[in-house]
């Protein structure tokens, strides 16, 4: 017989869906790394791209935006007239229908019907007086009797409703047991929290307590803390909703509140709890208040609801703001979210926090010591890759000098061997490329069974691995990923000083970002390719300092008044003089003139304009750059005629270059003039060699 079960689909419940595909850390890493070129800390970086977002992912600022706006609707379309109104109805409808029942009725005596008319007639505009002084009148319709007694059961359920969610429509229509047992229950909880107060409460108080009340408590506390919270986060609510409530509103319910189920006994039990709620739990927003400005009137308990949601919203901006201390994508309360804003609103929260802990764990960034965020070099290398081949897009075609690097006897083997990339001419490593294969064979599946002419090679019986037929033997297969090139270098080596501006004028007119991005890929290039010449960056504002990578493209933009060349090329000469055996390459990028130096006795001096004095040691350190053999290029940003003047007198003074390149064009500029300065004797040919075409690096 036909099985005739079916299956049944539903939501994968199970965990993170393992269909879901993985978090953008490239679209991620692009975007901090920008943010730290301009001047971002990474820390700062990596919180603003989580608020921006990414291409197809929103980010913090769009979820807060949500939650906002839910406040704001919350607010807009209520008020706190809900009870007061829903017993106005019931008192109007009890008024009609006894004076209904006093005109139909011909039995009653005509003194009686007119006192009772009476009664009815003078009855006090407020609600609560009103319910107050019907309180003794002698019904003569059982329907408006009904009614009216309603009244004292609304509020009853509404007064417990605001303490105990859920109590509302949970007690319709209680009987005098249910009353009692209510009752029962509030004064056990008073007893059992005076207990606590008093610190002489026991575990096995708390599991009697719910043994005997656990029914009134859907959410399950597990123990008294989490009884405790529950209730002081509600009653706390509640406290917040009457004091957004008028002074009109307060008297009101002050006054009907003996009216409760007919039992002053009821607040008074209710006001013991929160007293000892209060006692418990100071920390709870206990003073605050909203302003209502809705036509949607809100019940005792429906308002309390109301108030914690707009607590739970206020927590939700705090959370998504990460603006506090040690903030975590992993302190947003996903639950909390998808209750107040939406699925799709926690799921975006949870992809957040997956990007952040993925760039965490991927080795992108770190943490310090001190517990900010930081670019690991595995970061810097990515972003230099991206810079890099930037630079290449842009190179590509132009003439200029190039290294001599070919594999064989003209190149030298470096002894490092690297993933080969379309357009690599260098030799294969083969040992590499066949263990390369052989893991990645075995990682997936094995190896690819064929028939050998020659038949199969002697094999012992039961030898694991045996081949599964006569004559069959495994193949392997040698797969792009695999090969890994021997890396050549060629006998020129290179001592190479970036020197950059770090004066405020660079951030000021927008090249700090270029200038940074400049060095980055240099740097990529340098430390990739070209690994026997040594670089040093050094920045210069009003003194000179030698930074790494990840020092230079951090630095933040500081008042600094002072270009300190004199004290970059003292540092550059230093560096040239540690690599006697390398060709020293120079390159410069500036905006300004120098306005600063360094005195004898090591201390800054600064003037503007610039003094004679600082412009004759910035030349005397030039010259001594020319006499170690460096080959000097200028690179000037902006339009400044002194300027302009200063660096062309410079560089014929030192056979050099002068190249005033666009901003975007800066780092293919410094880049081109670092590959022709550094093999200018090593043979000619065109950049493009290097950066286009078959035999590029970049071509692929």
């Amino acid at each position: 017989m036909a099985d005739r079960r079916r299956s049944r689909y539903g939501r994968y419940a199970g965990g993170p869906d393992p269909l879901a595909p993985p978090v953008d850390l490239a679209e991620a890493l692009d975007a901090i790394g920008e943010d730290v070129m301009a001047g971002y800390s990474p820390e700062r970086a990596m919180r603003e791209f989580l608020r921006r977002g990414g291409r197809d992912q929103r980010g913090l600022d769009e979820l807060a935006r949500q939650v906002a706006a839910k406040r704001r609707e919350l607010l807009a379309e209520h008020n706190l007239d809900g009870t007061m109104q829903e017993i106005r109805e019931l008192l109007d409808k009890a008024v009609l229908e006894e004076r209904k029942q006093l005109a139909r009725d011909v039995d009653l005596d005509d003194s009686e019907r007119a006192f009772a008319q009476m009664q009815l007639d003078s009855l006090p505009p407020s609600t609560a007086a009103a319910v107050k002084e019907l309180g003794s009148y002698d019904w003569q319709s059982s329907e408006a009797r009904a009614d009216y007694e309603k009244i004292k059961d609304l509020l009853g359920r509404e007064m417990l409703d605001q303490r105990f969610k859920g109590m509302k429509q949970a007690l319709e229509n209680a009987t005098d047991e249910d009353k009692a047992a209510i009752q029962e229950m509030l004064g056990d909880l008073n007893e059992l929290l005076d207990k606590h107060r008093r610190g002489e409460d026991t575990e096995q108080d708390f599991a009697d307590f719910m043994d005997k009340h656990g029914d009134f408590f859907p959410e399950n506390p597990q123990d008294i803390d989490e009884l405790m919270d529950a209730l002081a986060q509600r009653a706390a609510a509640a406290q917040r909703m009457r004091n957004s409530m008028t002074q009109q509103q307060r008297d009101e319910l002050d006054a009907l509140a003996s009216e409760a189920f007919g039992s002053p006994e009821l607040m008074q039990s209710l006001a013991q709890l929160d007293d000892n709620l209060r006692a418990l739990r100071p920390g709870e927003d206990w003073g605050g208040s909203e302003e209502f400005g809705g036509e949607q009137g809100l019940g005792l308990g429906d308002g309390t609801g109301v108030l914690q949601d707009l607590a739970d919203l206020d927590d939700l901006s705090e959370q998504l703001s990460q603006s506090y201390g040690g903030a975590r994508m992993d302190d947003v309360d996903l639950d909390k979210l998808a209750r107040q804003v939406g699925d799709q609103a926690a799921v975006d929260a949870k992809t957040l926090a997956e990007l952040e802990r993925a760039l965490n764990e991927s080795g992108y960034v770190k943490r310090g010591s001190d517990g900010s965020l930081k670019l690991s070099p595995k970061a810097m290398r990515q972003l230099g890759k991206a810079l890099l081949k930037d630079v290449a897009n842009r190179m590509s075609g132009r003439q200029g000098q190039r290294d001599m690097r070919h594999a064989g006897a003209a190149g030298e083997m470096s002894g490092a061997s690297r993933e080969w990339t379309f357009g690599d001419t260098e030799p294969w490593n083969v040992t590499r490329t066949i263990t390369n294969a052989v893991v990645r064979t075995a990682g997936e599946g094995g190896f690819e069974p064929f028939e050998s002419v020659a038949g199969p090679p002697p094999q012992e019986p039961g030898v694991a691995g045996a081949p599964a037929s006569p004559g069959a033997t495994t193949r392997l297969r040698i797969d792009v990923r695999d090969i890994e090139v021997n890396e050549t270098e060629a006998r020129t080596q290179a001592a190479v000083a970036l020197l950059v501006d770090t004066s405020f004028s660079m951030a000021m007119a927008n090249r700090w970002v270029p200038m940074k991005r400049t060095a980055l890929a240099l740097h990529q290039l340098i430390t990739s390719r070209f690994r026997g010449d040594h670089l040093q960056l050094i920045g210069f504002g009003r003194s000179a300092k030698v930074m790494e990578i990840d020092e230079l493209t951090g630095l933040e933009a500081m008042w600094d008044k002072g270009t300190n060349l004199h004290h970059a090329l003292l540092l550059a000469n230093r560096h040239f003089r540690k690599h006697p055996n390398a060709q020293p390459v120079l390159l410069i990028v500036t905006d300004g003139e120098p306005t600063s130096h360094l005195e004898p006795d090591g201390e800054v001096w600064f003037s503007y304009p610039p003094h004679p004095l600082t412009v004759a040691w910035s030349v005397r350190e030039l010259d001594n750059a020319a006499r170690l053999g460096a080959q000097t290029t200028f690179f000037r940003l902006g339009e400044d005629p002194g300027l302009a003047r200063f660096l062309d007198q410079l560089a014929a003074r030192v056979d050099g270059r002068v190249i005033s390149p666009e901003l975007d064009a800066l780092g293919a500029a410094v880049v081109g003039s670092y590959l022709g300065g550094r093999g200018g004797s090593s043979g000619g040919g065109h950049m493009s060699d290097w950066f286009g075409g078959r035999g590029s690096w970049f071509g692929g």
